[in-house]
């Protein structure tokens, strides 16, 4: 129970050295335009390539949730099991997971709250080799600071199940909702940003079955969050949509990438109805 989870993805996706990951990371997002007049987020939905393909798009989300700094104590985590098959929700048994930045804790609380759920189970194999996650912590730490964790990873067909777990860790202010994906994968780049702006509109109307085929790679997360969006009068709208093409690679096979915030719906108002992947 006091493992620390080792790093699979450092000096790959991201730098390993701790100066030059702290450094680029809060490039990124001292790049991102100043979005004032907004609710703070409850949930945001990232990609998780390499920094350097989707690190522009995935910063436009956390610049949202920094000044919730000392605010959210627990992210709630949930992307895609790349190294499982079929459905089920994955747990890790580790205290904490490893960073260049320093280890992140993992909310041993919450995780006991939805170890008894449906499909949820403890596979510390699937989350060993896993970048989809850790490629978040190095943001979370940047912008929240010692917030914990509970890293959740979902197999296919399992939105379901992923609803149930964010239904039971919805919490109140104090809890943020990470969901990782990335959408379109090796299209030329005029297809990927037709699919990707099929996919943008479906989590815009939070209509998960609208998400078109192939569409997202962490389909069941994304699925479940919007599943369970709508009863909690949350709203979702665009911050990013960009692909490799855009942002550092060629554009004859590229990977979608968006950033996506859940607010709030206004008072009176009604919800909305390679490296590089």
């Amino acid at each position: 129970m006091n493992r620390v989870r080792p790093p699979a993805a450092a000096g790959v996706f991201y730098p390993a050295d701790p100066t030059a990951l702290l450094s680029e990371v809060r490039r990124l997002l001292g790049s991102v335009p100043v979005s004032a007049g907004t609710s703070p987020p409850k949930a945001l939905i990232v990609p998780h390539a390499g920094l350097r393909y989707s690190g522009p798009v995935a910063a436009s989300a956390y610049a949202l949730a920094a000044p919730q700094r000392g605010e959210i104590r627990t992210v709630v985590l949930v992307g895609p099991a790349h190294f499982a098959i079929g459905p089920g929700i994955f747990l890790s048994s580790a205290a904490a997971f490893d960073s260049p930045l320093g280890p992140v804790a993992i909310d041993r609380e919450a995780t006991g709250r939805i170890l008894g759920l449906p499909r949820v189970r403890i596979a510390d194999g699937v989350h060993a080799p896993e970048h989809a996650l850790e490629v978040q912590l190095p943001f979370i730490q940047a912008t929240l600071g010692d917030a914990a964790i509970v890293p959740v990873l979902a197999g296919e067909r399992s939105g379901d199940a992923v609803a149930a777990v964010l239904e039971a860790l919805w919490g109140g202010p104090g809890t943020l909702l990470v969901i990782t994906s990335d959408l379109s994968h090796y299209l030329a780049y005029d297809a990927a940003r037709a699919l990707d702006r099929a996919t943008a509109d479906a989590v815009e109307g939070l209509a998960p079955d609208a998400i078109p085929p192939r569409g997202a790679c962490g389909r069941s997360a994304v699925e479940g969050l919007l599943r369970v969006a709508r009863g909690h009068a949350l709203t979702a709208r665009t911050l990013d949509l960009r692909s490799s093409g855009d942002t550092g690679g060629g554009r004859e096979r590229v990977v979608g990438y968006g950033a996506f915030a859940l607010e709030p719906a206004p008072r009176g108002g009604a919800p909305t109805g390679e490296q590089d992947a």
